[in-house]
């Protein structure tokens, strides 16, 4: 398998932001992108984006591990000082948004979203998001979003919750990394500026990727199961779970829809 180094001055040409990823950090390899931000004092600029060739500690929720290819993915990080937190379930929503929408604008691929995280095409999973924060009092000090997008890797070894895909397989062609990473940097900036001023919209907009909406839905959070319909996203974009005529909010859980 070939790999490539990331190309900075061809991703820098089109990046068309203000500030997320004007302080850019490349490296080839770190424990996790997400904790390097989280703790580092070294980095406090809002924006702040952190890629990383081989993470060896990578993660996805729950403390999964997270395997990818180096050199043929991208695994970054983004860094965010300014966050309201009432929306950081939004900032969650719509970073699944901008990747979506980066792989359908460069690739013409159709992709779907998965509460509350996952990018799929073909109902396969091509990435994946992690948001981690710390707080000082009670403020939210760092928001930390983890992205972890399937590139060129186009063989997946060991057992998934989710068959995955990549931009290679699907598309049957190489992706471009510097491209697909300006692109989710540029329409992250946009959603962002949004999540702060039109959440509502936001939220229609990640509703009308979602597939599962509607439909009957099993959910697993830590080891409690639950059935009901997938009936709408609140406010914040928590899951509204209907379950003979019960409403109940899921903060977070695995969902899947039901056989």
């Amino acid at each position: 398998m070939e790999n490539s180094l990331f190309n900075i001055e061809e991703f820098d040409i089109k990046l068309d932001t203000e500030e997320i990823g004007r302080q850019f950090v490349y490296v080839q390899q770190v424990d996790s992108t997400n904790s390097m931000l989280l703790n580092s004092k070294e980095f406090n600029k809002n924006g702040t984006v952190l890629l990383a060739e081989e993470q060896t500690s990578g993660r996805g929720r729950k403390g999964r591990e997270w395997i990818s290819q180096p050199g043929q993915n991208l695994t970054f990080s983004i860094l965010l000082r300014k966050v309201d937190g009432k929306k950081v379930n939004i900032v969650n929503l719509g970073s699944s948004l901008a990747v979506a929408q980066a792989i359908e604008n460069l690739y013409q691929l159709k992709t779907s979203l998965k509460w509350p995280n996952d990018i799929l095409i073909e109902g396969k999973k091509v990435a994946g998001i992690l948001l981690e924060s710390s707080s000082k009092g009670n403020e939210l000090d760092r928001v930390v979003i983890g992205i972890g997008i399937n590139v060129n890797q186009t063989n997946f070894p060991g057992k998934y919750m989710l068959e995955p895909t990549s931009i290679r397989k699907e598309f049957r062609n190489r992706g471009n990394r510097e491209r697909i990473l300006s692109e989710v940097l540029n329409l992250f900036e946009e959603i962002f500026i949004k999540v702060e001023e039109n959440p509502e919209e936001v939220l229609e907009d990640w509703k009308d990727r979602c597939k599962m909406i509607g439909e009957k839905v099993k959910v697993v959070s830590d080891s409690v199961t639950k059935f009901g319909i997938f009936d709408d996203l609140d406010e914040k974009g928590f899951l509204i779970l209907k379950s003979n005529n019960k409403i109940e909010k899921i903060h977070f859980g695995d969902v899947s829809l039901r056989q």
